[in-house]
């Protein structure tokens, strides 16, 4: 039997599928009351089929921040208050200048920034009025440098740690935890389209998630893994930026 969690009710978005579902199976086996947020209801219903009645599912657009940050704050003030929430929802396409697309770039900021922005901002009133909470963002490896055809997808990333980082120096002193974690390349419906050779150190969704959610349990304030993936990116950023960028560029 899995130990029991510190929290009792958590929303997860982009519980549908990836990360986001079996980070939503994960906590509900602790216990955890999970309201587990996307579009597809569909693909929530056989979640909550699977783990059982903890799974409470909510439709949810992220893309849309103003209803997103209304949605949260209702759900919060209408369960008790969530006492952990976890941006996850993302999406991550390809940036070639040369095939450049307003429509996935624009998704890309739509999801990743303000989406994510607007599900953690939802519910920081509540938890700084109730003196605790812990906050966790989805961000990514490639959220710590700059990789070619992916320009957009980086800057969404590093956003996402920057807000969170910086929001952590605000928070801390109110008793409310932050965690930015920077999964690698992970087993999931949105990297199944990547070649296999093109994702060095891939990870099961399932080795992913107990990893991700060990570091939230020990209130990481900053998780990358697989180390050997973060390792690697901690070299290259420490490499002059000529040399950096000459070695980047064969990436392509």
């Amino acid at each position: 039997m899995s130990p029991a969690s510190p929290w009792q009710n958590a929303l997860v978005t982009g519980a549908s599928s990836g990360l986001g579902r079996a980070l939503t199976v994960w906590l509900t086996r602790r216990g955890v009351k999970v309201y587990a947020a996307a579009r597809r209801t569909e693909l929530l219903e056989t979640l909550k089929a699977e783990a059982g009645d903890l799974v409470v599912p909510l439709k949810l657009d992220v893309s849309d921040a103003d209803a997103t940050f209304a949605a949260v704050a209702k759900l919060d003030a209408a369960c008790g208050g969530l006492d952990l929430v976890v941006a996850n929802a993302g999406v991550g396409e390809d940036t070639r200048p040369k095939k450049l697309k307003w429509e996935s770039i624009k998704r890309m900021m739509d999801v990743n920034v303000n989406g994510a922005t607007a599900t953690i901002c939802g519910v920081i009133p509540g938890m700084i009025e109730r003196g605790h909470g812990h906050l966790a963002g989805i961000s990514s490896l490639a959220g710590l440098m700059p990789l070619p055809m992916s320009s957009a997808y980086c800057a969404t990333k590093a956003y996402l740690a920057m807000f969170l980082n910086s929001l952590r120096l605000d928070l801390e002193p109110l008793g409310i935890s932050v965690s930015s974690i920077h999964p690698g390349f992970v087993k999931t419906e949105s990297t199944a389209k990547n070649k296999p050779e093109t994702m060095p150190f891939l990870m099961e969704a399932d080795d992913a998630v107990d990893r991700i959610g060990k570091a939230l349990l020990r209130r990481e304030k900053v998780f990358t893994f697989p180390w050997q993936l973060s390792s690697l990116i901690g070299f290259a950023s420490s490499l002059p930026r000529p040399i950096q960028a000459a070695a980047l560029r064969k990436l392509r």
